[in-house]
């Protein structure tokens, strides 16, 4: 989608830092997807702190997600639904586990609110976290809802989804943006989280919604977008990530930068805010004197290499120049 609004945004120094940054932390992905030794680059930033992959998929949850979630089997849609929204509802590969464990595959015949209650608030009560510490997942009113923990609402809520036939209401969407403000309608969820379940069920077969259409920014990519630009003039947040997203060639090549897209897939709208909120973190080293809206100076992270292997796995629709799930 190609923005053309007037005056286009105003760059900082970070501008040239978010094609460079992308360019070397996508080189790090394929340095340990290709199992090669460190050093994976030369840039004590990226050496030393955690950041996500350019490409929201390649994330170790969303490859779980795809991989574990949606299409380790056929699932129906109904049963689909179920899944997509349970594990992101916690976004926690522990918490999806721990069920599994007790009430085998996760479907419509298996979700039972007081069964799955039992077992989160007997995890709880042994002081194990059972939601991602990612984001923040609000709990329902107390006013409307009554008193009661947040993973039983969550149940409650999703249970209650299935009883009025949410998920056929969604499916009929004609577009992402459309999906988006079904989802927006629901009780206790934002804009933010909106759009990460939206892009999370469009992995699946049962949507195809163009990942170039609609973006919501998040807090971070808003810290980012700051840091980027001294001024946005007649671009919106969002404007500016499709305006990004349209030029990305422009500026790798204008800056002498190889980036190696995602086997022929350039960075779509959900990755192009995804690189602007690693790369407020980024600046927060890099560029201190750039400021955002939080105020964070830090990085709370440290780089650790996990020892879990990732099964590899993207949606056959995008039809990737590798071997699929």
């Amino acid at each position: 989608m190609i923005i053309v609004k007037g005056k286009t945004p105003t760059p900082t120094i970070g501008f040239d830092t978010y094609w460079r940054f992308a360019k070397s932390r996508q080189d790090i992905f394929f340095a340990r997807y290709h199992a090669q030794p460190k050093p994976w680059c030369q840039d004590p930033v990226l050496a030393e702190y955690k950041f996500t992959n350019v490409y929201r998929a390649c994330d170790r949850v969303s490859q779980y997600l795809i991989a574990s979630v949606i299409y380790n089997q056929t699932w129906s849609y109904p049963d689909t639904f179920l899944r997509v929204m349970l594990f992101k509802l916690f976004n926690k590969i522990d918490t999806w586990q721990l069920l599994e464990r007790h009430f085998g595959e996760i479907s419509l015949t298996t979700f039972d609110v007081d069964a799955y209650d039992k077992v989160l608030q007997q995890a709880l009560d042994k002081g194990q976290r059972i939601y991602s510490a990612a984001y923040i997942m609000p709990s329902g009113s107390v006013k409307k809802y009554g008193k009661m923990r947040k993973h039983r609402f969550h149940l409650e809520l999703l249970a209650s989804l299935l009883r009025r036939e949410f998920h056929l209401t969604l499916q009929d969407s004609q577009s992402m943006k459309s999906g988006f403000i079904q989802l927006l309608s629901v009780d206790s969820i934002g804009k933010f989280l909106a759009y990460q379940l939206i892009t999370d069920l469009n992995y699946s077969r049962y949507f195809d919604f163009s990942e170039g259409e609609f973006v919501m920014p998040g807090p971070g990519a808003l810290d980012g977008i700051k840091k980027c630009f001294s001024s946005l003039n007649d671009y919106t947040p969002a404007d500016t990530i499709h305006w990004m997203m349209d030029q990305q060639q422009h500026h790798f090549a204008r800056l002498g930068l190889t980036f190696k897209t995602l086997w022929g897939r350039d960075m779509q709208l959900i990755d192009g805010q995804n690189v602007f909120c690693e790369v407020d973190k980024y600046c927060r080293v890099a560029h201190p004197e750039l400021a955002g809206i939080s105020g964070r100076s830090r990085i709370k992270q440290k780089f650790s290499q996990t020892t879990q292997g990732i099964k590899w796995c993207f949606p056959p629709k995008w039809q990737l120049n590798l071997k699929q799930c």
